[in-house]
């Protein structure tokens, strides 16, 4: 019997290969025959990188960046298919995770640190670049990623204006003379589930400034801002890219790499199955055990659990998903590949403790499953 073990991470609580291996480590507590493939996955956000390469032959390369709030880190992606595709997960250089919640400030933050990343790997001579740009502290338009790559921002006194989405306001030239043309040159798929415009009430600053530590009036600011650098790309580019689906991803970071990048979208979970090969494990599989932190409704809108289940129906394969939390309105998913779901709370427990007793859990559940399955 050959079982594939695809979960995202349980966030907060266990990574996706953390989970994987305390889904095996069950599976075999049941039955050591079983054939088990892991291949952790993720939607493009935080953990894309190790869920590609756990998967993939690969190399790692790390260097210093400049992360959200221009201090020095260090920031990793990883190249793969014979050093033909750059995986960039802007989560390493331009994530929320990065700044302590006392320092979030979207009005600075910027995504240099992921222009710094794209620029290496040119420099690495990659032909395709596949760019996850979920969990993103950041809020200035994509403008530090392209500043990073030669791009130039000038005020009126016809300085470089500062990082971060507030300065975008003072912005009167764009000067791209210097901007690396190489990207042009090089596939990108941008890895992301959003399909909000850049600005206005459902764009970036409104829907997502706040969860970054944007005041009511910093979102107002900062919309205001991302809207004059679209004028004034939209005058270069005689072409308004703004209201594209996507373009209010990470801050305004879709914006950039659709209309100065000349970039692609694809869901997330899509690029992850494809590249890391999931279609041709899962032809002569018998199950697959997929699962996420909490399941419920939006799951079926492109996310993992929805993204593994259609395939998996197309080739009949049963898939089981066990959550942290399931709901009610998740049973929109049997009718998308899923068939069945289990929560890893075996009883009254804190938030807390799940989280902490997390890949315990998972392996109880994940024992009681294979005990009825292999009935």
């Amino acid at each position: 019997m050959k079982i594939i073990v695809s979960p995202d991470s349980f966030k907060g609580s266990c990574s996706a290969i953390e989970v994987a291996n305390s889904i095996e480590k069950a599976i075999y507590d049941v039955d050591r025959t079983v054939d088990v493939v892991k291949m952790p996955v993720a939607d493009g956000g935080e953990g894309t990188i190790d869920a590609i390469t756990s998967c993939v032959p690969s190399t790692i390369y790390e260097m210093e960046i400049c992360d959200p709030m221009g201090k020095r880190a260090m920031a990793k992606y990883a190249v793969i298919d014979n050093g033909d595709t750059a995986i960039i997960e802007m989560a390493q250089a331009s994530g929320l995770p990065m700044v302590p919640v006392e320092e979030r400030n979207p009005l600075l933050a910027t995504t240099y640190g992921t222009g710094q990343l794209m620029k290496d790997a040119l420099d690495k001579g990659v032909k395709k670049m596949i760019i996850g740009i979920g969990g993103s502290a950041t809020n200035d338009g994509g403008a530090g990623m392209l500043m990073a790559l030669g791009a130039s921002f000038r005020n009126i006194k016809g300085e470089e204006i500062a990082l971060g989405g507030a300065a975008l306001a003072e912005l009167v030239e764009i000067d791209l003379s210097e901007f690396d043309s190489r990207i042009f040159d090089v596939d990108i798929t941008v890895a992301c589930d959003v399909t909000n415009p850049l600005t206005g009430e459902n764009g970036a600053s409104y829907v997502y400034g706040p969860q970054k530590g944007a005041t009511p009036e910093m979102v107002e600011e900062l919309d205001v801002a991302l809207s004059h650098f679209a004028k004034l790309s939209a005058k270069g580019f005689g072409k308004d890219y703004s209201t594209y689906p996507g373009t209010g991803a990470a801050g305004g970071l879709g914006f950039a790499l659709i209309a100065y990048c000349k970039a692609k979208f694809a869901a997330g979970i899509d690029i992850v199955l494809n590249v890391s090969g999931f279609e041709k494990e899962l032809a002569d599989a018998d199950l697959v055990i997929t699962g996420e932190g909490r399941i419920d409704g939006q799951s079926v809108q492109g996310k993992v659990l929805y993204g593994i289940g259609t395939r998996a129906k197309a080739k009949n394969v049963p898939v089981i998903a066990v959550g942290g939390a399931v709901r009610s309105d998740s049973e929109a998913l049997l009718n998308h590949g899923i068939t069945a779901m289990f929560s890893i709370a075996n009883g009254p427990m804190t938030l807390e403790y799940a989280m902490e007793h997390g890949c315990e859990l998972i392996e109880q559940v994940t024992k009681n499953v294979m005990r009825v399955f292999l009935h």
